[in-house]
């Protein structure tokens, strides 16, 4: 099967991940307006950061959400703030991942053009707030 489409056995969606992400990357979660891609168990974003950009917001942390980034190609820093203490992560061959749970304090930095895979479970509407730093 190739292309985005519902054809073929019913309940199948197929597409491309780069091509379905009108949402800033993001193309499955509650916020998706396609009703075969929209969940509020997952969210799913197919992440095409250019080198030197950066998370606009700096530090913000999930309520409630688990989240789950894994790095497609590039190099990918990630940030994470306790209190005063912050740690840094490089994700710098495919496959490396971050896992942190909800209400860690992050942010994020491409370091050489990157595609990076996030999940974050369940996927919550304004879930997401700024942590400050």
């Amino acid at each position: 099967m190739t292309g985005e489409s519902g054809g073929g056995m019913a309940g199948v969606t197929t597409g491309r991940a780069a091509d379905a992400g009108a949402t800033g990357g993001w193309f499955v979660g509650h916020f998706v307006p396609d009703e075969a891609r929209r969940s509020s168990a997952v969210e799913v974003k197919w992440g095409v950061h250019p080198a030197g950009e950066r998370n606009a917001g700096g530090f913000v942390a999930n309520r409630t959400a688990t989240t789950l980034s894994v790095l497609v190609s590039g190099a990918f820093r990630l940030r994470f703030r306790a209190g005063a203490e912050v740690e840094t992560v490089d994700l710098l061959a495919p496959g490396q991942y971050a896992l942190w749970p909800p209400g860690l304090p992050h942010d994020w930095e491409a370091v050489a053009d990157s595609v990076v895979l996030t999940v974050r479970w369940p996927s919550v509407p304004k879930d997401q707030a700024e942590a400050g730093g």
